[in-house]
Order: structure tokens, then sequence, then C-alpha cells
């Protein structure tokens, strides 16, 4: 097949290609008894393993590799680009962001990466939805289970779809030949496909074996997500008859997810990834992940472990280890990560950053293998304790009174203002995706499952519906913070807590089939909480509850003063997206929640260094140019003009 061919063309051919083999006669006379036509996928069998075949591909598959991150994490307020570059141009738009991307190297991505992934997708699921509807199984699990997951999974990708590129063809049907002429359905008609599945697939699904299987809760999460992405800014086109329903349809969906789905009672409990299958990936918190096996030959595994770790093996006295993993160095903190959470009373910034590392190739009297060697101070501006954003062998480590060799500081010399922070390569580490249980120091291939939902966010969704009935007149703000609240009392000190205690995935090392001697691993169980605050240990709980509307956390009012919002609607959207930021950091959600709340421009050209040319057009992604070339209107390639019109404005 050609390079340019359209990726829908490629869909297409995948759902009619598992054809049935043939060998010609030869003189061994041999018969293939093992082939299987598509009359396979219509058998009970046949319906299970393709469900499986889909989980993999919608749920697994684009974790493994970089267009997954560069499409919901770069050009936003929380990440910019870290020491490589390779996707850099979907953090900065500018004019090289367009239908098609010019790549830097071979780990770009490119332009249609994920339209092509989520077409595949919703190829295979139209597929399942015909094959069992025309099934002539009396199967449950078949009629119901299997074809509620098929519903999902195609309204998974077609709101992934709406979300990322407004209008985009709606395909409901697997094809029979090879299909070459489409057009785009409207944003409003896809919205509507998408809310549909969902609510079929909340009837026909029942509460399983959750987060590994689809299940009624998974539906309801999605659905209220659905409705929320419908009832968004970003459709204020053609949503007025539909938001009020959609937005009073959200609580009960997010209650009846709730109450099934407690929060985890420590924050770190949902990042303490000891191996696979360990207890952090089955907490009832979990609404529904992308599963990975300890088996790497049996899938590309996720390397989303690779991305956020900031260099720390090219830095005296240290190497790359197993606990530390290959940093690949693609996506940095921003500044308005360390300006939004109370450093001092929530916990989500510890347990969600890595600051601090130990040594592991000391080779000298001084130091030793395991004393603490890199240390991140994340202070607030107008601390005057620190001479220099790098500093060498000038603050002391008081349980082991050696001086640390590498420390690095947000705020120096007592500025107040927002400068670039540390350096490409040196940066705190979100740390929701180290895994130290892979099976080399520089294996990419990951073990650890992506949680895809959890409780945690049904609460925003829910508290983000109650503010916008409030600005239509339903109700009041404060009817949101119940939810709200209930995120940050889980993110509060509990009495009696250790603040300095740190855990991420590097503690896997000990289920690794490495074996790597701890005496050259890098993993350190402490934050740098006593040093960025200043303050003395204390274990006194701490108390995050909002009660005043009108007088919102230090955090939030800095960035409602930084963005110039002043109206009641404008500052609690803008307080509960910077909640979604501490709580759902780095997790593929934020450019999505930015685009569809239409805040990207503001917030990416307020707080992202390099996202200056970002404009109003770039809420919507570029239609892919493999697309536009591959298909046909009238049976002839589109001309110029027709694939202008096909594609969003702009680009």
């Amino acid at each position: 097949m050609k390079k340019n061919t359209s990726s829908i063309k490629i869909l297409l051919l995948i759902a009619i290609g598992i054809t049935t083999a043939s060998c010609k006669k030869d003189f061994l006379a041999e018969n293939l008894t093992t082939a299987r036509s598509l009359e396979y996928y219509k058998t009970d069998a046949g319906i299970q393993s393709l469900i499986v075949g889909t989980y993999y591909q919608v749920f697994s598959t684009p974790f493994n590799g970089e267009w997954m991150f560069s499409f919901t994490n770069y050009g936003t307020d929380e990440f910019h680009v870290g020491g490589d570059a390779s996707n850099g141009i979907f953090n900065a738009y500018g004019t090289g962001f367009n239908s098609i991307i010019v790549a830097l190297n071979t780990n770009t991505a490119s332009a249609n990466s994920q339209w092509d992934n989520l077409y595949v997708g919703i190829g295979y699921a139209n597929l399942l939805i015909q094959n069992i509807q025309e099934s002539a199984t009396t199967s449950a699990a078949i009629k119901k289970t299997a074809l509620g997951e098929a519903y999902f999974l195609r309204a998974y990708n077609y709101l992934r779809l709406v979300n990322q590129y407004g209008d985009v063809p709606l395909k409901l049907k697997p094809s029979t030949g090879v299909e070459l002429e489409f057009t785009r359905a409207s944003a409003k008609d896809v919205s509507a496909q998408v809310i549909s599945d969902f609510t079929n697939a909340y009837n026909l699904l029942t509460n399983g074996v959750s987060p590994a299987r689809i299940t009624k809760d998974a539906a309801a999460h999605y659905l209220a997500k659905a409705y929320l992405f419908r009832a968004s800014e970003i459709n204020d086109a053609w949503n007025a008859s539909t938001k009020t329903a959609d937005l009073q349809a959200i609580a009960p969906l997010a209650d009846a997810v709730i109450a099934n789905h407690p929060l985890a009672p420590n924050f770190a409990d949902l990042w303490k990834y000891t191996g696979p299958n360990s207890a952090n990936e089955n907490l009832n918190e979990l609404i529904l992940s992308a599963q990975f096996t300890s088996d790497v030959s049996a899938n590309g595994g996720n390397t989303q472990h690779l991305y956020y770790r900031s260099r720390y093996d090219d830095i005296p006295y240290m190497q790359r280890d197993l606990t530390g993993d290959r940093p690949y160095s693609r996506l940095a903190t921003t500044y308005y990560m360390y300006r939004i959470y109370d450093l001092v009373n929530d916990s989500r910034f510890w347990k969600s950053f890595k600051t601090k590392d130990r040594l592991n190739k000391t080779s000298g009297s001084y130091y030793v293998n395991g004393d603490l060697g890199i240390m991140y101070v994340i202070n607030q501006p107008g601390d005057n304790r620190f001479a220099s954003v790098k500093l060498n062998d000038v603050v002391v480590y008081s349980k082991t009174g050696k001086t640390i060799p590498n420390v690095y500081v947000a705020y120096p010399r007592g500025v107040t203002t927002d400068n670039a922070l540390f350096s490409d390569v040196r940066f705190p580490s979100l740390s929701k995706f180290i895994d130290a249980s892979r099976i080399a120091v520089n294996e990419t291939r990951g073990l650890r499952d992506v949680t895809l939902a959890r409780s945690a966010e049904t609460y925003l969704i829910a508290a983000e519906a109650k503010i916008r009935l409030a600005a239509a007149g339903s109700g009041s703000y404060n009817d949101a913070l119940p939810y709200i609240n209930a995120v940050r009392a889980r993110a509060q000190y509990q009495a009696g807590e250790d603040r300095s205690v740190y855990a991420d995935g590097g503690a896997a090392y000990a289920s690794s089939n490495l074996g790597q001697s701890t005496t050259i691993n890098s993993y350190y169980q402490e934050n740098s909480y006593y040093e960025s605050n200043n303050i003395l240990a204390t274990t006194a709980a701490t108390n995050l509850a909002v009660t005043n509307i009108a007088t919102l956390p230090a955090g939030d009012e800095f960035v409602i003063s930084k963005l110039g919002y002043t109206s009641p609607y404008d500052r609690m959207l803008c307080f509960v997206l910077n909640e979604r930021s501490r709580e759902l950091a780095g997790e593929f959600k934020r450019w999505e929640d930015l685009s569809r709340t239409k805040t990207l421009v503001a917030r990416a050209k307020a707080f992202n260094p390099e996202a200056t040319a970002v404009q109003d057009f770039n809420n919507l992604r570029p239609i892919p140019q493999t697309y536009l070339d591959g298909i046909q209107s009238g049976g002839v390639a589109l001309t110029a003009t027709q694939k202008k019109a096909q594609q969003n404005p702009g680009y």
C-alpha cells in the first residue's frame, strides 16, 4: 500500500483483510487446516477473541510510543519540552504544526498517528457490533457484555476524535470492500453518536471486574465525560438545546460511580508500583486501566516511563540504573506546576514528583553510594536562601552531615518573577509512570498498567457540571465544593504522617528479572518537602477544605490574577481546572480539558515558555494530510479546494 493512502482506507482494509488463507498444491499436498475466515468472528469464540484484540488496540497501543503524550500533554500549561525536542512541535505549535509533521528524527510522532490508531479501533468495534447483533447465540456474555464493550470501545474512540478534531468522518458499519469516499460529520452528530453508544454500553453492562474490563461504572464515567464535553465552550455554536439536560445528567451518573469506587486513602497509594499486578493497580478507586503483562514478548510494552524523567545519569557520582529509569527527558514541568499547589499542606506535589536521588557511582572516601546526591528545591518566589539555580557542595544534608553534590532551586536569589526554572534536562520528574520492574537498565518496554479513569476525576467532572449549572442559573457555585473538597481531603496530610516519605515505581526493581544490586540504585524514598518549605518536621494533619468561593487558595488566586478572570464563573472554572492539574497531572487529559473549555490559548501563553505561537484555531488539531490525499470524491482524488474544505481552519 502506498504511503499516502488514507488512514481510513487502511482501517477498511484491516477490517476486511482477515481472509481465508490458501495454499497452491505442491508435491507435499499439504492442507492448511488452521485458516479462518471472517465467519470465525461471528462465533462466540471469535467474538471473544476480537474483543481481546480490540481492547489491546484501543487501550494499550497508544502507550507504546510518543504520540499519546504529544497529543495530550504537550502545548499546555503543565508541561513543556525537556531535554529532547523530538516532538517539540506539538508543544510549540507554530508554522511547522500542520497536517504533515516534518520529522525531527525517528522519534517524532506523525500527524496521522493518533487518527490512524483511533479509526483502526473503530473498525474493530464496528465489526464486533455487527457480528454480535447478527449472532444466533443466546449467551449473555456475548449479547450483553461483549456488545456493551463494543459500543463502549467505539464511543471511546469517537470521543477522542471529536475532542481533538471536531468534525470527523462517522463510520458505523464495517466495510465489505475498499471505500475511498468520506466526508466529515459535524461535531454535533458525532457527539450524539458518542452519547448514544455510551448509553447503550451503560444499559448492557454490569459491574464486573474493574479496572481490567469495561464495566457499567466505566460507561457511566465516560458518559458523564461525554455530556460535559458537549456542554463545553468549544461547542457553544450548537449545544444550547442540549446543554442544560446534559449537565443535569452528570451528577447522578457520577454519584453512582463514586459510591462504587471510593478514593484510595492516601494519594501515594496510586503510585506505589512494586511490580506487575501490584496493589496499586487494583485499587477500588480505579475504574478502567490499560493492561500490560509481565511477559514483554507478548506486547510492545508501556513506554511512558521514559518520557517524564529528567536527566540524572550524566551528573558526577551518578550512573543510569533500573530504579532511576531511562531518562528520555521529553516533558519538563512548567512553573505553573510549582505555583498551583499549597506545597505545605497539599501532599500531591510531593507524591507525584521525584525531587531526590541518591548517589550510585561513587569512588572517593567522602561520598558513598546511598548518600543524597540530587535534590530539587521547590520553593516559592522571594525565597532568599539560595544564591543560584544550580548549587554545588553548599547545602548540607542534616541526616548525614555531608553536602549534597547537586542542588537545583526553583526560585533562587530572592527572585519573585517566574523565569525559566532549572534547565531543560534538570527538573523534578513526574513519577507516576516510573517502572523499575523492566528486564534491563536500557529496556524501553515497561510493564505498568496505565490508569485511564479513576473516581477522583469523576468527582471533578461532577464539580464542573455544578459550576456550569450555577452559571446557567440552576443552583449555586457552592454546590461544586463538596465534590472538590472530597478530592482535596484525600490530598491532605494525615495526622502523624511523615511528609518527607516518597514512593514511586523505582521500588519495583525487586520484581525485575535483571536483579540489579541495591548498591547501585538511585531510588531515594524521600522528597524535599522540608528543605523546600524551610520548616521544621511536623506531623500535624492539614486541612485543604475550601469554604468561601470569594477567597480561593493562594495558588488559584495567582492563576486567576495572571489570566485576568473576575466573574464568578471564570474564577470557579479556573479553580476546577487547577484542581484537575493538581490531581491528574500528566495523566493524558490536559490538552482536551483546555481545548474543550477554550482556555488553551490563554493558559499556554501564560505558562508555557515555548507555546507563544498558539492561536485560537489550535483548539482543534489539523486533519492529517494522509487522509486528505487518500480519499476521493466522485471516483477521483480531491482537488486542492476540496481538501481545504475538509481541513480545519488555520491549517
